[in-house]
């Protein structure tokens, strides 16, 4: 049974929405909508698995020799490993008392306005797990980048060659991320027979439940999204990590010189052709990126371009898109 409290849409929610002249539902300034564009580039591909997907990642290259004449080849063979990468049912659902929702008339435009809140709720969550997921510690959900890249010793993990470390110590870190999206590489992922993206459901009419456990009849909906990441190729994933925000300079004089630390991840991903390659910042890299590109060196480094159709701010071949998800309070990678 739900049980409607505090989360409940109240008589005092539907007046702040209603417009003072009567004409119906006012647009409402989504105040804590994100900017999360590597949705925007994200692409997907259905699992070969009910909860996810299975791949295999080659591990080992075959030997090959020069051959002498009147002489054998030594059979060879490369090797392979399989990685079962899971996919998390992200859900919400809304209720509203019906007769609240029938205010005015408004019952379609209120119902608008309150998916709008569970759309940009479930965007936000869903870009989060993709940079900070961690299965081991939250099983139903998936197993984003951090947890995949946590280290710069290379001995501990063969991701950390692609981790560079940009000297930060305390814990006002941030990490810019370059990701090279492809089938082959690293992608989205929805349950085999399940349908990709976000799933609205009209559930209609039915009871909900007070606080007391008293019925009343609500406009129900279910919201759902079942998601995951595939990682075949780590090599085609470059964390700068350690950047502390509190040290950043415009003139890059102290603090991480962000122009540099970008230069060196794209030399590290193991190539941009035949991949869709994107940098995902925060707001706040992404203004001192700006700014040490004005004080430092030709503006020819950084420039403006259009990709699928829409402006886009670019380093080098590569487009920089904000993400606000990453975090600035990141603790030092080791």
């Amino acid at each position: 049974m739900a049980t409607l409290a505090t989360n409940a849409v109240t008589l005092l929610d539907v007046a702040k929405r209603m417009n003072p002249d009567g004409g119906g539902i006012m647009p409402i300034a989504e105040l804590l909508s994100q900017d999360n564009e590597m949705l925007i580039d994200m692409p997907w591909y259905e699992g070969n698995l009910p909860t996810g997907s299975r791949i295999t990642t080659r591990t080992g290259l075959p030997d090959v020799v020069f051959r002498k004449l009147n002489g054998g080849v030594p059979k060879s063979k490369s090797t392979t490993a399989q990685v079962d990468e899971s996919c998390g049912i992200l859900e919400g659902r809304g209720e509203v008392d019906k007769d609240l929702a029938l205010l005015n008339g408004n019952t379609a435009s209120f119902r608008l306005s309150e998916s709008k809140a569970f759309i940009e709720s479930m965007n936000q969550r869903m870009q989060r797990e993709v940079i900070y997921g961690n299965a081991d510690a939250t099983p139903e959900s998936f197993m984003g980048m951090a947890p995949r890249f946590n280290t710069v010793n290379a001995a501990t993990a063969q991701t950390a060659n692609n981790v560079i470390d940009a000297g930060g110590t305390g814990s006002t870190n941030t990490s810019i991320w370059l990701f090279g999206w492809g089938e082959n590489t690293v992608h989205g992922i929805y349950p085999k027979g399940s349908q990709a993206g976000l799933v609205h459901n009209d559930l209609g009419e039915g009871d909900a439940f007070d606080s007391n456990q008293n019925r009343f009849r609500a406009f129900m909906d279910q919201y759902q999204w079942k998601c995951g990441i595939a990682v075949k190729d780590w090599r085609y994933v470059v964390r700068i990590a350690n950047i502390d925000v509190s040290a950043l300079t415009k003139n890059a004089s102290a603090g991480a010189d962000i122009i540099d630390l970008m230069t060196q991840g794209l030399e590290l991903i193991q190539s941009l052709t035949g991949v869709t390659p994107a940098f995902y910042v925060d707001r706040r890299i992404r203004s001192f990126l700006r700014r040490q590109t004005v004080n430092k060196v030709a503006s020819g480094t950084l420039m403006y371009d259009n990709v699928a159709g829409k402006p886009a701010l670019m380093f080098g071949e590569v487009p920089v898109r904000r993400v606000d998800a990453i975090l600035n309070t990141e603790a030092r990678v080791v």
